[in-house]
């Protein structure tokens, strides 16, 4: 089995490459100096293309694609996302790229200011999707510590017409037409900073992240500002399952491959300074669909940290469970987190990782 793991870090892009489960091999930066917050390894073709959403700095956001791993990259003549003049934006960043399951050479993008993009070029050029930008909430959405983001885009595995989005500090929403219409989906998902009697809104919850299985697509899995929830209706309602973590602040949420009720979360010390639980790392897993946690460290630091790992930073796939800090080191598990690996250290800030097999 041949994987590769894409890190967008702070300065540049990095590959590892496992051949026939052997230990990953990192290979020299790609975009040396340029961010890359968004990274996507699209499968579904002849040849896997790598998706990058990086900022030039000045020169503003883009989306890059490579059709060879990464030895060489193309990007549209035309600015590949960007809001039509009507709307008044401009584009801030690329938070997200999203294969569809189920629409061959369509791509999702997820975009700051919070907004929704599609291509149907296999992420070469997207087109912004109306019908969430003129939804009737958003002159009230208001942006997160990290930005008025969206950063989560589930398409549905079998209806291409079913897909939902989750955004800071927004909330979750959901489309049953494809995207022409959204109503927000935050139903008992608690939001303490609003006053008293008014701590359940129909949005403005601070959604970090949000997985789901693709054998079992009505079951999501949302880490919020203030806890971690569940629902098994695609979003229609939702239920705290976080009671059982030593933190249900944190900001990634990641859904085992092989295992629908397994999933992953790395707590942090919530808004004291957002640093792991008693300054280690160790993730925390549950087999229960979120019923019961167990914490998982062994091949992690001893010594205390004080490094968190970003919504985008961890992921999980064929090859393992994977994740990266902030202060540039990555690990990986090939036991379902029970063991874990260090991959690389002394990289720039992770942003995002992603893997595939191959």
């Amino acid at each position: 089995m041949d994987a590769l793991l894409a890190v967008g870090t702070r300065k540049g892009l990095f590959l590892a490459r496992s051949t026939n489960g052997g230990p990953f091999e990192v290979e020299p930066v790609r975009f040396t100096t340029v961010g890359v917050p968004s990274v996507a390894i699209d499968t579904r073709g002849p040849v896997p293309r790598l998706l990058a959403g990086i900022e030039y700095g000045h020169f503003g956001p883009s989306v890059m694609w490579s059709d060879d791993l990464g030895e060489t990259w193309q990007e549209a003549d035309r600015p590949p996302v960007a809001f039509p003049e009507h709307t008044g934006a401009a584009l801030a960043k690329v938070w997200q790229l999203q294969p569809s399951p189920t629409e061959p050479g369509v791509v999702w993008a997820g975009a700051e200011p919070a907004a929704l993009f599609r291509s149907e070029d296999r992420g070469a050029t997207f087109s912004l999707v109306e019908g969430l930008w003129n939804h009737p909430t958003r002159p009230m959405w208001q942006a997160g510590g990290g930005g008025l983001c969206l950063h989560t885009i589930i398409p549905h595995p079998v209806d291409p017409e079913r897909i939902a989005v989750a955004a800071s500090a927004v909330g979750f929403f959901r489309s049953s037409d494809g995207g022409a219409s959204w109503e927000p989906s935050n139903k008992n998902i608690r939001a303490p900073f609003f006053p008293e009697g008014a701590q359940y809104p129909e949005f403005g919850q601070c959604v970090h992240k949000v997985a789901m299985h693709p054998a079992r697509p009505e079951r999501l899995f949302l880490q919020h500002h203030f806890g971690v929830y569940r629902s098994d209706d695609f979003g229609g309602s939702w239920r705290d399952v976080g009671a059982d973590l030593p933190s249900d602040f944190g900001f990634p949420i990641v859904v085992d491959p092989t295992r629908p009720d397994t999933l992953y979360v790395f707590p942090l010390r919530a808004d004291v300074d957002r640093t792991p639980v008693d300054h280690r790392y160790q993730v925390f897993r549950s087999d229960d669909a979120g019923v019961t946690w167990k914490g998982f460290a062994h091949g992690l630091p001893d010594e205390p940290v004080h490094s968190a790992v970003l919504r985008d930073a961890m992921c999980a796939g064929e090859a393992g469970v994977f994740f990266g800090t902030r202060d540039g080191e990555v690990y990986g598990s090939r036991d379902h987190g029970e063991t874990w690996t260090l991959i690389a250290k002394h990289l720039p800030d992770v942003l995002t990782v992603r893997t595939a097999v191959l």
